[in-house]
């Protein structure tokens, strides 16, 4: 099928996007630049003006004098203040933190601060929970009433440590996950990438990681992602400590230098067509495989997934034979196939470039070649 002009820098890929918050301006920004996104939740984000738990916390909160409020979050922040005002316990929210030593961790979180009326006391240049934490150890702690405002996964380690130095923490669990509203959908986008049919995924949180690999491990899944996500399908992260739980499984992931959703899309732009773009010469013509898909002087041939795998894995070695079982080797993940997917495949991939078809060429007894210039 012929789409497009082939302009778009991520013409070609299949980007699947994790987000709960924020995905429908993820996937318009993706798709404007040529792309075709999977979109499918791993979590759902719980509103919290209609969090009972969330509630529950802020009137423990106010029941007594708070000696310190930490912001851990710019959008956390405002969503408890608006839920407060929600429940006619704004003002009394606002009074009790500007009575109270005012910690936010970094500029995002400090302009929420100070969007609301009140100061903070310190807050460090960066988004580096550490820094907070290691401020707060340095005072004397005993006694003390410390309201931490979390945003989905808590801190890790920060409420206990501050609980070890005698201090009663009130966590304040703002934007709480929940699950998937579609399951469905993110059982098929972890089938989708064990199967190596999408380039990329996108996460904006690490609870979105945690929850798509538990649905892995739900469908007997989870070793075949992990291999696709350390070989051919890109992990791009909103940031380090998103990005924590992949690396824990021995997964290197890309992020942007700022936690932004422009960033992040630039970030995939810069990537992506650098590790999975080639240019073939067939002597009369240039072509550009990207992708799934093969451009030609403005125009763009989309190629279903695994045909497409067979093209960039004959493209790696242009002129070069590949046999049979090594096309099977570098394709299917799937060690119960055999050597016919091959052959159904290379059918399936040569109807899809139509024109083109001639570009593989089958060598007697050996496997295939594209016919290019090598």
């Amino acid at each position: 099928m012929e789409t497009g002009t082939g302009d778009e820098p991520l013409i070609g890929f299949t980007i699947g996007v994790t987000a709960a918050r924020r995905r429908e301006e993820l996937v318009a920004l993706l798709q404007g630049l040529g792309a075709k996104v999977i979109d499918a939740p791993t979590v759902r984000i719980v509103p919290p003006a209609e969090d009972t738990i969330l509630r529950r916390a802020t009137e423990q909160a106010l029941d007594r004098r708070l000696d310190y409020v930490v912001a851990t979050t710019g959008v956390g922040w405002r969503g408890w203040f608006a839920a407060a005002d929600g429940w006619g316990r704004g003002a009394r929210l606002t009074a009790a933190c500007r009575a109270a030593v005012v910690v936010s961790r970094g500029p995002k979180a400090g302009t929420a601060v100070r969007a609301c009326g009140l100061r903070e006391v310190y807050s460090p240049g960066s988004d580096a929970g550490d820094e907070v934490l290691a401020w707060l150890l340095a005072r004397d702690l005993r006694g003390r009433r410390i309201a931490v405002q979390q945003h989905g996964a808590p801190l890790e380690g920060f409420a206990d440590a501050l609980r070890e130095r005698g201090a009663d923490v009130l966590e304040i669990p703002v934007y709480r996950w929940g699950p998937p509203d579609d399951p469905g959908a993110v059982r098929r986008l972890v089938e989708q990438t064990a199967r190596r049919e999408i380039h990329a995924l996108t996460f904006t949180s690490a609870p979105a990681i945690g929850a798509f690999l538990d649905t892995a491990d739900e469908h007997g899944r989870r070793a075949d992602v992990l291999a696709a996500l350390r070989a051919d399908v890109l992990p791009v992260c909103i940031g380090p400590v998103c990005a924590r739980p992949l690396a824990e499984q021995g997964v290197e992931s890309v992020w942007p230098e700022r936690g932004r959703l422009g960033s992040l899309v630039r970030t995939i732009t810069e990537t992506l067509p650098a590790r999975a773009r080639r240019e073939l010469d067939t002597g009369t013509e240039r072509l550009v495989l990207q992708g799934n898909a093969l451009l030609v002087d403005g125009r763009t041939i989309w190629l279903p997934p695994v045909p497409g795998a067979v093209l960039r894995a004959l493209a790696e070695k242009p002129g070069w034979v590949l046999s049979r079982a090594e096309l099977l080797r570098r394709v299917w993940a799937d060690t119960r196939t055999d050597e016919h997917a091959v052959e159904a495949a290379v059918a399936r991939l040569r109807a899809a470039l139509g024109p083109y078809a001639s570009l593989v060429r089958t060598v007697t007894k050996r496997g295939y070649r594209l016919a290019v210039d090598p």
